[in-house]
């Protein structure tokens, strides 16, 4: 085992561990007052009231509300960018926990709470062993991974240049869907693209009791919903898979009337860059052909072009589960057999930077099926934030 032995992988868990109240203490005032989007200035002004008594050099964003800390070691060595994302969710919490939400339609229901939290507690483990350091850590607090591309802005403000140059990047995501305390993770594509798409199916209006002397869009709308469904079984490879998803469809304004027009909203998803651009063009076939065979119209428009393939470093990923492995124990560590259907923003820094990602089980203990990420229910177990806190120390020690 290089750069740490057993003892000291050890003691810092041990110092994880004894940071755990204030972790949380962290965590639930962050839950309390979540905010959305890339302006968060009470949960900056949080993060730079629990950063301050470390003494790192901190800096704040200019086109969204980032705080960037940045510690340098004692000795020379490599730089690690550790992120840990800030923003919450839009919609309500139903979860009756003491430190719920305070703020109406929206709750930390993704867990950037506690990634925040186990960031801070990294800092604190990483600040105390400044002397015997080898290299540079930079601590990115990001604001807007929910949707808002922060990661995005950040590096356009110049996050992998204004601080030396940064030789691997590693992050942490959590989910009630693992065993609390596990990491899992893989080399290679670990989350998938995301583009948000809508399909507007043009007609002509009548009466509902003429539909011969109208063209109705309704029918046709659920032929092209039908359709994409088919589309993705039959011409998507299984292992270079995509998701289809009509989320939305919105027509009509009585029950007596035709609409003339039906419109479509849904979400692609795939697992690389290939199949991302395949799907998009079959999209528009399969609802332009369909229309087309029922006298309608379809236009497809790309709504907002989502978030790229988040793809790990195979070195970097490899060294991330040789280091949990390390760190925790081998029963605590999954290799991922496959990539998930989520999308993170944390992909544009993986195109800058080797670095991995990994995903740390949060399952709350007696609970048979957790609430999920996005859960106006989710409930995590905040034990598992000491393991979080050593992972992502011990992923700046180790070379």
């Amino acid at each position: 085992m290089s750069e740490m032995d057993l003892d000291d992988m050890g003691n810092l868990v041990g110092e994880a561990e004894s940071l755990l109240e204030r972790a949380v203490e962290l965590r639930r005032k962050i839950h309390r007052r979540p905010e959305i989007g890339l302006v968060l200035p009470e949960t900056q002004a949080t993060v730079l009231a629990a950063l301050e008594p470390l003494g790192l050099r901190t800096f704040c964003g200019t086109g969204t509300t980032s705080v960037v800390a940045v510690l340098e070691g004692g000795k020379p060595g490599p730089t690690t960018l550790l992120r840990g994302d800030m923003d919450a969710l839009p919609m309500p919490e139903d979860t009756g926990l003491d430190f719920a939400s305070e703020i109406p339609n929206a709750m930390h229901a993704c867990g950037h709470d506690a990634h925040v939290a186990m960031l801070v507690g990294a800092a604190t483990v990483l600040s105390g062993r400044k002397s015997s350091l080898k290299g540079r850590v930079v601590f990115m607090f990001q604001p807007g991974e929910e949707g808002y591309g922060g990661a995005k802005v950040m590096l356009e403000e110049g996050l992998v240049e204004k601080f030396g140059h940064i030789d691997r990047a590693f992050a942490i995501h959590v989910t009630p869907q693992v065993p609390s305390g596990m990491i899992v993770t893989r080399p290679g594509t670990l989350m998938a693209s995301a583009d948000e798409f809508k399909i507007v199916v043009k007609g002509k209006g009548g009466h509902a009791s003429m539909p011969h002397d109208a063209v109705d869009p309704i029918p046709v709308a659920c032929e092209i919903v039908l359709g994409l469904q088919a589309m993705v079984t039959r011409r998507v490879p299984v292992f270079d898979p995509a998701v289809v998803t009509v989320s939305t469809l919105r027509a009509g304004t009585a029950s007596n009337v035709i609409p003339e027009t039906v419109e479509l909203t849904g979400t692609m998803r795939a697992v690389s860059d290939s199949t991302r651009a395949y799907v998009l063009q079959r999209v528009k076939e399969v609802a332009e052909g369909i229309a087309s065979a029922h006298q309608c119209t379809a236009q497809l428009t790309l709504e907002k072009e989502g978030y790229p393939v988040t793809v790990n470093d195979s070195e970097q990923a490899s060294r991330t589960l040789q280091v949990a492995r390390d760190l925790l124990g081998p029963a605590r560590v999954i290799e991922a057999p496959s990539p998930v259907m989520g999308a993170e923003d944390w992909s544009y820094v993986l195109q800058k930077v080797p670095g991995s990602m990994a995903f740390l089980g949060v399952a709350p203990a007696g609970v048979e099926a957790p609430a999920p990420n996005h859960s106006n229910r989710m409930l995590i177990d905040e034990h598992a934030l000491s393991s979080g806190i050593a992972m992502y120390s011990a992923m700046a020690i180790r070379k």
